[in-house]
């Protein structure tokens, strides 16, 4: 709508450019003068709510093709306006049409912009590098709405309505009160080293307050709540994304929306608890009117900040030190056998681990005690994640060279922590397989006469001993030839000296 009334605004003006060019007393002469091009820098100071422009020019001629506008740290693109004017001297029409890009700046200080040039009809365009003062942002006026943090928001384009139809009046609107608030969340009060806990960041209303608030510049809001919520001593999983639909949840006894905006599963590395601070999350609230119209929007926007309090979460150390040692979790043990009658020499595969509640990564393999009589090749490790946990199993490949019963549970272990006995748990296999079969004596070495290659390369060897020093030999032999390369090399030197 804004766009088209911009347009609207426009179009006397290209209208009087056509008429200009077709009423039958003028004449164009025979050669066009080429348009002037001309680059119009920003202001050098503005506050942080304000807008840095970059524009340019083009006098006495049409635009054509021209390159697109730098992009300049510090700041962010926001809408291209057009201006056209028309200047009428001694008689002759001449029309300006003016290019200009807007920035908003991201905070306060002094912004060093880089020299950049444009492209306008084939003319290229340079300007020098500058600074721009970017203050503090200006007290509003008596009577309009707060101005958001981030001005790049659609909402920004009202004022450019209120010039031309007027500002509503605020005395006109009421306030009505809501019930929502922002929560930093967490599923536990407290947990040990290495227990996970999820915290998720959620806003919540009452059904009936939907018609009161609206997310504002929530793309640009939820990056840095996200650096807030980075925890520098725990192992961070993400959760799922932000999520555009509400689920419905009961707090105090009553019925609220709660809408995910992030979540995250921490383990912690270290005793020392978890601190998430308080943040702050900007809504659009309306004011409704008090005298609803039919046919009108009856609502006045405006801005409103909630905040979350601070949430801590206790981490308690674990018995006797042993942390980074064991996995601490709800797990209980997982395991297979490929057969449980393999037979002397023939190799069987044995899968053993964990599933439950925990963080897998924490979960190192088992190592095997030496047993003799037993091969043990491995493990390789397969993870299956889920939500919170999941499963993870070790294959080892095993090779009896005995026949009996291999008790797997002498053979390996796995101790995991389990956080809700506040005690550890030793899990071994409880499969006991049966070897078949008649013990594999080791065959005795090949002599290497029998050898159909190397015995008859053997019998026809010299067998003439070879003095020790052999290798000293050599070497000196080759530190001779050496010296006496070096002296022809010096005679030769010397007699073309001589005849020089």
């Amino acid at each position: 709508m804004r766009r088209f009334l911009g347009l609207l605004l426009l179009l006397p003006g290209l209208a009087g450019l056509g008429q200009a060019s077709a009423q039958p007393g003028t004449s164009a002469p025979a050669t066009a003068a080429p348009a002037e091009v001309q680059l119009l820098p920003g202001p050098a100071t503005l506050p942080v709510t304000g807008t840095y422009t970059v524009a340019f020019r083009v006098r006495g001629g049409q635009l054509g093709k021209y390159s697109d506008f730098p992009e300049l740290e510090g700041f962010k693109k926001t809408g291209k306006t057009s201006t056209s004017t028309t200047r009428i001297v001694q008689g002759r029409r001449f029309s300006d049409l003016t290019i200009t890009q807007k920035y908003v700046p991201y905070g306060e200080g002094d912004i060093a912009i880089k020299p950049f040039q444009m492209t306008v009809n084939g003319v290229v365009l340079r300007a020098k590098g500058s600074t721009v003062h970017v203050g503090p942002a200006l007290p509003p006026n008596p009577g309009t709405i707060t101005k958001p943090a981030n001005p790049t928001a659609p909402l920004q384009a009202v004022a450019d309505l209120d010039k031309m139809f007027g500002k509503p009046k605020p005395a006109l609107y009421q306030d009505v009160p809501d019930h929502a608030f922002l929560a930093v969340l967490a599923d536990r009060p407290r947990v040990y080293q290495g227990q996970g806990v999820r915290v998720g960041l959620y806003f919540c209303l009452k059904p009936e307050d939907q018609a009161l608030l609206s997310f504002h510049d929530f793309d640009d809001q939820l990056p840095p709540l996200l650096h807030e919520l980075h925890q520098a001593t725990a192992w961070q999983e993400p959760g799922p994304e932000p999520s555009v639909t509400p689920d419905t949840v009961r707090y105090k006894g009553e019925k609220y929306l709660r809408f995910r905006l992030a979540e995250n599963l921490y383990y912690p590395l270290t005793p020392q608890p978890l601190r998430f601070p308080p943040l702050a999350l900007t809504m659009v609230k309306f004011k409704l009117l008090k005298k609803p119209e039919p046919g009108q929007d009856n609502r006045l926007a405006g801005y409103k900040t909630y905040l979350s309090p601070g949430l801590t979460v206790p981490v308690l150390p674990l018995p006797g030190g042993r942390a980074g040692t064991v996995a601490v979790g709800d797990f209980r043990q997982v395991e297979a056998l490929s057969t449980s009658h393999p037979h002397v020499g023939e190799s069987f595969t044995l899968a053993f681990g964990v599933q439950g509640q925990g963080n897998l990564a924490a979960v190192l393999a088992p190592t095997l005690a030496a047993r003799p009589g037993l091969d043990v090749y491995g493990p390789e490790a397969r993870e299956e994640p889920a939500p919170g946990g999941g499963r993870k199993l070790f294959r080892y490949r095993l090779v009896a060279r005995r026949p009996g019963t291999v008790y797997l549970d002498s053979l390996l272990q796995l101790v995991v922590f389990d956080p809700a006995t506040g005690r550890y748990d030793t899990l071994r296999p409880s499969l006991h397989p049966v070897v078949r079969g008649t013990g594999l004596r080791p065959d005795p070495l090949p002599k290497p006469s029998e050898d159909p290659f190397y015995g008859p390369a053997l019998a026809g060897a010299d067998t003439t001993l070879q003095p020790l020093d052999v290798y000293a030999d050599v070497r000196r032999y080759a530190d001779w030839v050496l010296l006496t390369l070096a002296g022809v090399a010096a005679f030769g030197w010397w007699r073309a000296g001589r005849r020089a």
